[in-house]
């Protein structure tokens, strides 16, 4: 009977079905976690030495549980990281790096204003890359039931990345979530769009040359349209139908074109907006915020504010990308 046991917990764990801790402690689970590596091209030797020093982490649950994104109100959410103070860090940042910085906006072709915005917000320019064990939080997250096909793959991804000597284990220390780097790249990210840019054989994301490459390549490559608008922030008329609004982030619906969306805006100023560009309403606060307004705060949001929601899945985090981009570009 145990070993059957053993297989019906093997099979269910090769096939992404979550464990909570109820089933499985940490250790037992990552025991047949290494039979689910070693059939996905990482070597024991590999597994070993990178895995030999994970624990499970409480507290990245906790961090789980209660994200910024899930209870702070719009106005707030924003003006904490599009201060004044992050435009003067930016700036400063940029004018160590001009030559490089614009290099990259134009080999991109993705605004360095965008690029700052994106560094500032995810790490304050590099300030706080975070000092969790990566490899412990994506283990932690992939034994947690609330979303462990998601960081199972990503562990699985990491474990890749070091077989292949593409990252080294050893300066894997970042967000309590798995990401890493001065813009926190996930590993699928990592593999997906990094780039070892001043070619030196490995892929250094706490690095400038590397991340500022790597994160302009990934947002390029997933459709950045440059020198086009993220949202504006608008007026409702009482009479907007309410299937066009959107007050979550996993998909946008009833896009129209802007000509057919301001009839539903009081503002009088949209002139600098092209009529043809496709967008969709949102409102980020009601779902969020206890008694909250339906219809305030409310944005119109375009197709370049999408790429952002790509990087993370949150309409606040979008809309304080976009507002800090905003400001990088009157200030530099």
């Amino acid at each position: 009977m145990k070993i059957i046991r053993y297989f019906i917990i093997l099979f269910l764990m090769l096939t992404n079905v979550a464990f909570s801790s109820d089933d499985m402690s940490f250790d037992k689970w990552l025991k047949i976690f290494k039979i689910h590596a070693l059939e996905n091209n990482i070597s024991e030797s590999t597994f070993d030495m990178a895995m030999n020093d994970v624990v499970f982490l409480p507290k990245v649950i906790k961090y789980d549980r209660f994200q910024p994104e899930f209870y702070e109100d719009t106005k707030t959410y924003i003006s904490k990281r599009s201060s004044d103070q992050k435009v003067k860090q930016g700036t400063k940042l940029y004018k160590s790096n001009k030559n490089f910085i614009n290099s990259i906006d134009n080999k991109f072709s993705v605004e360095k204003s965008l690029l700052l915005a994106l560094m500032g917000i995810e790490t304050n320019f590099g300030t706080y890359v975070g000092k969790m064990d990566i490899l412990s939080s994506l283990a932690t997250l992939s034994f947690d039931e609330r979303r462990s096909e998601f960081f199972t793959s990503e562990l699985i991804t990491i474990l890749q990345l070091v077989e292949s000597k593409k990252i080294d284990h050893n300066i894997l220390y970042g967000s309590w979530a798995g990401a890493f780097g001065n813009f926190q790249f996930m590993p699928s990210t990592i593999e997906g769009y990094a780039i070892d840019y001043d070619e030196n054989n490995i892929i250094e994301l706490k690095s400038i040359k590397d991340s500022f490459a790597s994160a302009a390549n990934y947002i390029n490559k997933i459709g950045w349209k440059k020198n086009q608008p993220c949202f504006i922030r608008v007026n409702l008329t009482e009479d907007v139908p309410k299937k066009l609004l959107n007050t979550s982030a996993k998909k946008l619906h009833n896009k129209n074109k802007f000509k057919l969306l301001k009839k539903y805006i009081k503002d009088k100023n949209t002139n600098a907006i092209d009529n043809n560009l496709i967008g969709s309403i949102i409102t980020p606060d009601k779902d969020i915020i206890p008694n909250s307004e339906n219809l305030e705060p409310a944005y119109i949001v375009f197709e370049n504010y999408e790429k952002i929601l790509e990087w993370n899945r949150s309409l606040r985090f979008g809309l304080a990308v976009c507002t800090l981009k905003d400001k990088f570009e009157n200030a530099l």
